[in-house]
């Protein structure tokens, strides 16, 4: 009842907000534009039925409803907005507790770029620079959300400054409504535009950013009791990051540094370490080749506005992962590599060129290569001795900020991509893995390092006028199993057959087949067979789609969720308006 009035009060609060939006905010600016409302709508059904082979089970409910509407409000300066979430039962692999129907986001705001300020109340999302300290956002397809309950304001009081002040708590739960979590988050950011504050550099073809960010978080908490020693738990934890933008013609530089106090937490076995975080990037472009080279360095940023929860749970800041976020299904899915946030430092290299079209090489229409490399390791540490209690206060003592000796991940993959002729399009890539599994739990068949290659062909042929018929092939290869040499690794070779046919503008078929012919177990050599079948208007898209979906890690953006194996229908809507 009491999240039911808390909804109840919400939409209320809303639609007065949006009622009397016209009249008051009309006053205010002496002008008023003509009111917009838009939104967007997404349900999401499936079944389960029972199937043995791939380990499916059925839920109590048998069937799994995520579903969700924004609507937003807005007329001049003035927007305001709700999101009403439904999860009856949420289908497996999103966090079982949420559940039930009501208010999952509201906001109002007010935004008046010529006089540079910018308020919200309600929930908003943001973040300052790289996300080291705090990044706010959601991934609706993974279940993640830690959208920010409570008031920003953004100034900008003269040309080339911004200024941004938060305060507010984090979503942590759904039950029959937004529930937050029990921290509170203070943070503040400032951004400097250098060639629009020194008047000698306003025409510099230099162009310089400077930004600094400050975040802490308080939490209650009592006395921690480690080897026999009474230590006060930190109650405000702060966070801080200092960053540098610079480009200059084809070149550009994006350099950021934070800290964190000590913050002793359950992702780092409640040690009071200090935090630290480094990331540099440098890019180069012109037409026909780019080339991006990256560095990061991360030890102890674990932060989040409750000290006790891990993995998805409310982290206040993002640690992005040095890899390419792979989009082909066997290497996007089998081994999908996620940041250490306890500590690890890494590099990554990517080149891009465009061999000139009427080249030997280039042909009729020229050819795309792409070649990337990445590589994460361990910190460079030294444990502190057994028989001292730095060892279960302080955890580590870290050495330098070079690589350690333990490897976490090596993502090497090269791709050319060609118009053949007017009907036919062709691109080749190939991956290869060398990937920790005790580092990235994403299996829990082998325990060690898995070597593995993946060859992919991507083919699309326009059949006829507004038909077209697309197509993997892929195919992954693993090495011996070292503790088993007549054994494969992990669960062996796999190979996948996308093929996806289309009518524009509204129809399109797909059947998508996962086949682990290489398992060491024969029976367990299964066919993941999926068909879809799709039709979209214009906003509006509609697909029903049913088969097995094997047990494995689903990624966006670097975050990954583990889902389980399951069998049955789907049908997904989305709309736009």
């Amino acid at each position: 009842m009491m999240h039911f009035n808390k909804s109840i009060k919400a939409v209320l609060f809303m639609s007065m907000a949006v009622l009397l939006a016209p009249q008051s905010w009309a006053q205010f600016q002496g002008d008023s534009d003509a009111p917009a409302v838009s939104g967007n709508v997404g349900i999401l059904w499936q079944s389960y039925s029972e199937d043995s082979l791939i380990g499916a089970v059925v839920p109590p409910a048998k069937s799994g409803y995520n579903a969700f509407a924004n609507v937003n409000y807005s007329q001049g300066n003035f927007s305001a907005g709700i999101r009403y979430e439904s999860y009856l039962n949420a289908i497996i692999g999103f966090p079982g507790r949420f559940n039930g129907s009501g208010l999952g986001y509201r906001f109002a705001r007010y935004n008046d770029p010529e006089k540079g300020i910018d308020i919200t109340i309600g929930n908003f999302y943001d973040q300052f620079g790289n996300g080291l300290v705090l990044r706010s956002y959601e991934l609706r397809d993974l279940g993640i959300d830690n959208a920010l309950d409570g008031f920003r304001l953004v100034l900008k009081p003269t040309s080339g400054v911004q200024l941004k002040l938060i305060y507010g708590k984090q979503r942590l739960d759904f039950q029959d409504g937004l529930i937050n979590g029990p921290g509170i988050i203070r943070a503040a950011d400032a951004e400097f535009d250098v060639n629009a504050l020194v008047d000698k550099w306003e025409d510099k073809a230099t162009k310089v950013t400077l930004s600094g960010s400050f975040v802490s978080k308080f939490q209650e908490g009592s006395p921690f009791s480690v080897d026999s020693l009474l230590l006060a738990m930190p109650e405000n934890v702060a966070a801080w990051s200092g960053r540098l933008k610079a480009i200059r013609k084809k070149w550009s530089l994006d350099v950021e540094y934070a800290g964190k106090v000590n913050d002793p937490n359950a992702d780092n076995g409640f040690t009071f370490r200090k935090g630290e975080a480094f990331m540099a990037t440098l890019a180069y472009s012109q037409k026909g080749f780019g080339a991006l080279v990256s560095a990061k360095m991360v030890d102890n940023m674990s932060f989040r506005s409750d000290r006790d929860l891990q993995l998805f749970d409310v982290p206040i800041n993002f640690i992005p992962a040095i890899t390419q976020q792979h989009t082909y299904n066997l290497a996007g899915t089998l081994y999908p590599y996620a940041t250490v946030i306890a500590g690890e430092t890494s590099a990554s290299a990517d080149l891009f060129y465009t061999i000139p079209k009427g080249s030997t090489l280039g042909g009729k229409y020229g050819t795309k290569l792409a070649v990337g490399f990445a590589a994460a390791n361990s910190l460079d540490t030294t444990p502190y001795p057994e028989d001292e209690q730095a060892s279960a206060v302080l955890g580590f003592e870290r050495q330098s900020w070079g690589p350690g000796d333990e490897l976490y991940v090596r993502d090497f993959n090269i791709s050319a991509s060609r118009k053949l002729n007017k009907k036919w399009k062709a691109k080749y890539t190939y991956f290869h893995f060398d990937f920790n599994t005790l580092t990235t739990p994403v299996t829990t068949d082998y325990k060690g390092i898995v070597n593995a290659d993946i060859h992919v062909l991507e083919t699309q042929v326009k059949v006829k006028p507004k038909q077209s018929l697309r197509t993997e092939i892929q195919g992954l290869w693993v090495g011996q199993d070292d503790n088993n040499p007549d054994l494969l690794q992990d669960k062996g070779h796999w190979a996948t057959f996308l093929a996806e046919y289309t009518w524009s503008p509204h129809w399109s078929v797909s059947l998508l087949d996962q086949y682990n012919y290489g398992n060491n177990v024969q029976a367990n050599r299964i066919h993941h067979v999926f068909g879809t079948v799709s039709y979209v208007d214009g906003p509006h898209r509609l697909s029903v789609g049913y088969g097995k979906r094997r047990e494995g890690i689903f990624c966006i953006g670097g975050v990954c969720r583990a889902t389980p194996a399951s069998n049955g229908f789907e049908i997904n809507f989305s709309s736009r308006f």
